[in-house]
């Protein structure tokens, strides 16, 4: 016993040690203290022996208990509420313990007054030490930086997360000199959080800025939606505030709020909605324990499928591209992550019945995700054949070859673009619609929905990208048409829907994603300009090009609105796939037989494609 007490000794820290030490120390001060104030402070000779006792006895069994809960692992000039509460916990039951050691043995014999006397004054010593450590921590930290060459900055949202943001930024010491908070909450004004006032609410922000004369503004709002933290940019853009947001609930998952997250605003923080409500249980229910494929998974939606499926504990995961490259990265990044789901890669093409058979038949998903298309609208008008190859007899063949295996669920990407087709991508699309409603036809045993939304920001070939590199070149922007408008939803938040209509649908059903409000192209490039520091059409041009073949200045969701039913879920309308009369897949098969030039099938295929 001796030997590995000698052991545990050796193994911690000499900094724990010390603490150790130190703590023992108090506690038998405490001892004293309740003696001697009970008593006089040369204990008589009754008593002496008690005290000797009880000043070996009490701080062996307390800093036991601390030992065992993990208290002396803590770093104590870092420590928050939760290590002090935890403290107290190991304390009290460390005195539990000694009076029930006490009370069995009946060893000791204490004056009760005395007895108190040391359980407050020993949590009293114990506590006030660590809170020492902290303060000096805190009082070297926060003067690491002259005042001089400070920022002053105002924090907007003096809720728990601008709370948090205020006392790390005192905490670890920073080049911002916070001056107080911004809040609505009435009952908040005036009064004093985390060591800083709160200035005023909202109406007054631009007043108490240029008052201030603030150089940065720190939105710590987490649940601000877009329209918000596009209130608080164009408020602070003619000051010439640096203007930081925290990230989205979404991308706070680990539930870490600190300075070091606060970043430059984004056009992605711009958009953003409130967080989503989804049925987590009701997707568990189609996902968990299932073998999953995910065709196009390389791609920006298919690997955003990928990753929110690996959170729903699926049995296997099949992630199926075309292009190599996208594929390795995709499963480097599924490695990467830590998931424990086995996740299995397959190179090949959707349209190609004889693999896709072979796939089917040696892996036997369970669920199917149908995320490979050709996307592209410019390309597309330029390889017609290609688009209808991919989009629409990748479909039929990927869902044929599903319902003749016996696949539970089928869960198609469509476009907005399919509504009222222009283009070819969008006439391809609106084909492979109405194919996934001939496939519900022929394998009614298999539930196979659609899923249609517009455009999701960050995805490849997205427009964004293009405007940051064209910003960086120092412009001009090119824009096709000022009146060109658009819907947008960021990835993570059309993917989370994207399952939840799966896990709604019981076969033949067309969902629409709510898209919220179109935005103006052009105006999310002056947006763009503005947030990369430059003001638009001054120091950087925005150039009108002309609207290109194929594109429309606006996209619909629906054909006929009236006809569109509302679900469980706000965010979520319901259409249903239209039944198909002839043939479909054999007229798709016949025009891509034909041997005509790209003008004549392009004809071909909008005559499908817009019926």
């Amino acid at each position: 016993m001796r030997e590995k007490l000698i052991q545990i000794w050796l193994r911690m820290a000499s900094r724990n040690r010390r603490v150790l030490l130190l703590d023992l120390l108090l506690l038998a001060a405490s001892v004293y203290m309740g003696f001697a104030m009970r008593l006089t402070l040369m204990i008589s000779p009754a008593y002496r022996w008690e005290l000797i006792r009880m000043a070996a006895a009490y701080p062996a069994c307390v800093t036991l208990l601390l030992w065992l809960m993990g208290i002396y692992r803590v770093h104590w000039p870092q420590a928050s509420v939760e290590e002090y509460a935890r403290l107290t916990r190991a304390y009290i039951f460390g005195s539990a313990l000694f009076l029930c050691v006490n009370s069995f043995s009946k060893l000791l014999r204490i004056p009760r007054t005395s007895l108190a006397i040391t359980l407050f004054a020993g949590l009293v010593f114990i506590g006030a030490i660590r809170a020492s450590w902290r303060l000096a921590e805190f009082s070297l930290s926060s003067n690491s930086i002259p005042d001089i060459r400070r920022k002053k900055t105002i924090i907007i949202g003096a809720g728990e997360a601008g709370a948090y943001i205020a006392r790390d930024l005192q905490r670890k010491g920073s080049d911002l000199s916070t001056i107080g908070f911004i809040d609505d909450d009435p009952q908040k004004r005036g009064r004093i959080i985390a060591g800083l006032p709160v200035l005023g609410s909202d109406s007054e922000l631009i007043g108490i800025a240029a008052q201030n004369r603030a150089e940065v503004a720190l939105i710590a709002i987490p649940s601000a939606d877009g329209a918000k933290v596009r209130k608080y940019l164009d408020a602070l853009a003619h000051l010439n505030i640096d203007v930081r947001v925290l990230p989205s609930l979404r991308e706070l998952a680990d539930g870490r709020i600190e300075a070091g997250r606060m970043r430059p605003v984004e056009l992605q923080d711009l958009l953003r909605r409130e967080p989503i409500r989804l049925d987590e249980a009701q997707i568990d229910t189609v996902i968990s324990g299932k073998r999953v494929l995910v065709t196009g998974a390389g791609g920006s939606i298919g690997s955003e499928i990928c990753a929110q499926i690996a959170g729903h504990s699926p049995g296997e995961l099949l992630i199926l591209g075309h292009g190599e490259q996208s594929i390795y990265n995709l499963q480097a990044k599924l490695s990467e992550s830590g998931i424990s789901t086995p996740c299995r890669p397959i190179i090949a093409d959707t349209a190609d019945r004889r693999t896709m058979e072979d796939i089917f038949e040696q892996h036997r998903p369970e669920v199917v995700f149908h995320a490979a298309a050709h996307k592209h609208v410019p390309l597309m008008e330029e390889n017609p054949r290609e688009a209808l190859r991919v989009n629409a007899l990748g479909t039929w063949t990927i869902a044929d070859t599903a319902g003749r295996h016996g696949v539970e669920r089928f869960v198609m990407i469509s476009t907005d673009k399919a509504v009222r087709p222009s283009s070819v991508m969008g006439a391809t699309k609106r084909i492979a619609e109405r194919l996934l409603r001939n496939a519900q036809e022929t394998h009614e045993a298999s539930r196979f929905i659609a899923v249609r939304f517009g455009n999701v920001l960050g995805s490849r070939g997205s427009v964004v990208p293009l405007f940051e590199k064209q910003i960086a070149r120092g412009g001009p922007v090119t824009v096709t048409h000022p009146d060109m408008r658009r819907y947008f939803m960021l990835i993570p938040e059309a993917v989370s829907l994207v399952l939840q209509a799966a896990s709604m649908g019981r076969g033949g059903e067309l969902y629409v994603l709510d898209m919220g409000e179109p935005v103006n192209i052009a105006e999310m490039a002056e947006m763009l300009i503005r947030l990369h520091g430059h003001e638009p059409y001054t120091d950087i041009r925005i150039e009108f090009t002309g609207v290109r073949p194929g594109e429309k200045l606006f996209e619909e969701l629906f054909y006929d609105p009236a006809h569109v039913d509302r679900t469980s879920h706000d965010k979520i309308f319901l259409s249903i796939l239209g039944r198909e009369n002839g043939n479909l897949i054999s007229e798709v098969e016949s025009i891509l037989a034909l041997r005509q030039g790209d003008a004549a099938l392009r004809e071909a295929i909008f005559s499908l494609g817009k019926r």
